[in-house]
């Protein structure tokens, strides 16, 4: 768009070439003609004078556009060149503390290594010690023959949850008869085949009446670290002669009989206390706590789990309630509403025995499961792979990106741990790493039958505490007597078992 002055100084050009060439016609007495040639060389000598001061103008003008350009680029370099030195500097920094990190790294890591070293010969060191001990225990006759073998309860009990072919530790001495102790320590499964249901009801009434049931805790690790991060509470029942049920003996007919809910408060009291003491030496630890499909859809049972659960929500980070695969594929609008307000207050979900990897993990993220357990079995079997909709090498990124972790139980071999590091697994549970340890009832520290050490070894205690017998294990007189040598046998056994 023009601007107002060049217009302004057109019609004042026009104007004086105008008035020369009237001048010189009125006055000087020219002719029209020539009088017009005249002011129209006026004109143009006016045009051409405009023009040519306006581009000196422009030129002065963009002369110092560009002084101030070249000044600014010279500056723009000069900062240009400080911010690479800056960057220089930096990146030496970062490289002399990368080489003296990895330096300092190098000689934790040979310290670790020599400290393991050391702890094998001390376990093997423990190992013989104990092996001398045992051989010298017979000399007093009644003592050894009460507690001879105090952890062959928890050995024994423990296939029940895994369910593996055979139970990998099993250790029993030839040449010691120990009647006793095998007649109250033997595997309950042959005390429950004998029992007919009625038997077993009358049983599990009288377990929940006189506070009987008792709960095991079984460690989950990290890979390939092996440092415990969760414990996963196992249910047993001890019947009148102290010996121990499984839980896959008497939770179909709880639940048939509706004393389900029960069981699932009194699991739900124990796991809060469990993991309160465990919280005082770590914040970070969690308790799976195993939870039944008919509590989830009975309404009263479920309102009295929900109000205690809601006294104890300062607790929902570190309680995950654990589900089967089968009750999520089944929800109905009752249990999805329940499940919604457990989720509401924080409480976070795991979902066990699963029996395919048809898994949709956005569904399950949404309605709060942050833990999937799956078989290492059924994860390392690679007949498993056309039949899911995912590769089982791909499961544990894919749950990853909806916030699940992926779990593996049943582990039972090293070979096992090799091939599930290959699939990403961050989370390992089985016999290999400890079997479920059980809890006393009362203060959910030891159990009944069981050393102290032992329940410390589950809370992750490294100190000693003095031995203490429940008044619920069922022991005579005599096997108290002789428990404190038979539980340091235990303790540090089972520290040459776990190095």
């Amino acid at each position: 768009m023009i601007r107002i002055s060049t217009i302004f100084i057109a019609i004042c050009m026009v104007l004086v070439a105008a008035s020369l060439g009237l001048v010189l016609y009125a006055v000087a007495g020219i002719s029209g003609t020539e009088s017009a040639i005249v002011a129209l060389t006026a004109l143009t000598f006016l045009i051409l004078y405009n023009a040519v001061s306006m581009r000196l103008r422009d030129r002065s003008d963009v002369g110092g556009q560009i002084a101030d350009l070249s000044r600014g680029t010279a500056d723009l370099a000069r900062q240009v060149a400080e911010f690479g030195r800056r960057l220089a500097a930096i990146e030496g920094r970062i490289a002399s503390s990368n080489s003296t990190n990895s330096d300092r790294i190098q000689s934790v890591v040979g310290e670790i290594n020599e400290l393991g070293g050391l702890v094998r010969q001390l376990a093997a060191t423990v190992s013989t010690h104990e092996d001398l001990l045992a051989g010298n225990a017979p000399a007093p006759v009644p003592a050894p023959i009460a507690r001879l073998e105090p952890e062959a309860p928890i050995d024994l009990i423990a296939p029940f949850e895994e369910r593996p072919a055979a139970p990998p530790p099993l250790p029993a001495p030839p040449s010691r008869p120990a009647p006793a102790v095998q007649s109250q320590a033997a595997n309950p499964v042959p005390a429950v085949t004998g029992r007919n249901q009625t038997q077993l009801l009358a049983t599990l009434r009288n377990a929940i009446d006189e506070n009987r049931i008792d709960i095991f805790l079984q460690p989950m690790v990290t890979l390939p670290q092996r440092k415990v991060r969760f414990y996963e509470a196992v249910t047993r029942l001890r019947d009148e002669r102290d010996q121990l049920i499984a839980a896959e003996e008497f939770i179909s007919i709880a639940e048939a009989s509706g004393l389900i809910g029960r069981i699932d408060n009194m699991v739900m009291l124990r796991c809060v206390q469990v993991l309160r003491r465990l919280m005082v030496r770590n914040k970070d630890v969690g308790v799976f706590c195993n939870v039944a499909a008919s509590t989830l859809g009975n309404s009263t049972t479920f309102a009295q789990c929900l109000d205690f659960l809601e006294a104890n929500r300062a607790l929902a980070p570190s309680l995950v309630l654990e589900f089967k695969q089968s009750t999520f594929r089944n929800l109905g609008p009752a249990e999805t509403e329940n499940l919604a307000a457990l989720a509401q207050r924080g409480f976070r979900f795991s979902i066990d025995h699963v029996t395919d990897l048809r898994i949709e993990p956005r569904e399950l993220a949404d309605r709060g499961v942050r833990f999937i357990k799956v078989p290492a079995t059924l994860l390392l079997d690679p007949r498993q792979a056309p039949a899911s909709d995912i590769h089982p090498s791909d499961l544990s990124d894919l749950l990853g990106r909806f916030g699940i972790d992926l779990i593996a139980e049943r582990i039972e071999g090293e070979r096992a741990v090799v091939d599930l590091l290959d699939y990403d697994v961050r989370f390992g549970q089985g016999f290999l790493f400890a079997p479920p340890r059980p809890l006393r009832p009362e203060g959910a520290s030891a159990t009944g039958g069981a050393s102290p050490n032992q329940a410390q070894d589950i809370q992750g205690s490294n100190g000693s505490a003095p031995p203490s017998q429940d008044t619920k294990s069922g022991a005579t007189p005599g096997a108290t007597s002789a428990a404190p040598p038979a539980q340091r046998i235990t303790g540090n056994a089972a520290l040459a078992r776990r190095i």
